[in-house]
């Protein structure tokens, strides 16, 4: 898949599979993390790769999914994930500034796993004290996220942005998520402007 095709088909995904997800294909999505650009070339992020049953199990309820719908957003018994990307800051390098070297980091592990078929939900409302512990985290990090990893077991779909962000689940399940069309938030050359030459409204 092309890499436009590949972003434009990137949804969250809170339903999983059981299939495990190999240690090379979680060293290839961190390896895309490493690459991602860093303000001033610090590279504070340093990542834990959790792919063991039992840290996979201490993990996730340390965890909380989506907000707008919970609890029916939350993984289903036999479908959480089968592995995470815990992200962390090093403050010695950096302790603030750090959020735009994070963001760059997890989209491209989003996309990494996207293309060998791997789902992925970002998750930053975390207990970070609990992780740290479980993960033996040393003192000057910050676990800043998690990156939710597995097979998808489910298919959201992008609808139109009405009057709110909200996503939600119809009576089959599926999850739908309001998006803003291109029309409403794309300029060319002066706020206002669309690519049609309309004046601004």
């Amino acid at each position: 898949m092309a890499l436009y095709d590949l972003i434009i088909s990137r949804r969250t995904i809170r339903q999983f599979r059981r299939t495990p997800v190999g240690r090379e294909v979680l060293e290839k999505i961190v390896n895309a993390a490493r690459l991602s650009p860093s303000a001033a070339n610090l590279q504070p992020l340093e990542f834990v790769a959790v792919d063991e049953e039992g840290v996979c199990q201490g993990i996730f309820p340390c965890l909380r999914w989506a907000a707008n719908i919970a609890p029916r957003g939350n993984p289903r018994p036999g479908q959480e994930p089968a592995a995470y990307v815990v992200v962390l800051v090093n403050q010695d390098i950096r302790k603030d500034m750090f959020e735009y070297d994070v963001g760059a980091a997890v989209e491209n592990m989003i996309l990494a796993a996207l293309e060998v078929g791997i789902g992925a939900c970002w998750l930053i409302s975390i207990e970070r004290e609990k992780i740290a512990d479980l993960l033996h985290v040393p003192g000057g990090f910050r676990v800043d996220s998690v990156l939710a990893l597995g097979y998808p077991a489910e298919q959201p779909l992008p609808e139109d942005f009405g009057v709110s962000a909200k996503y939600w689940k119809d009576e089959s399940g599926v999850l739908h998520v309001p998006k803003r069309s291109l029309d409403k938030i794309l300029h060319f050359n002066s706020y206002g402007l669309r690519s049609s030459g309309n004046l601004r409204r």
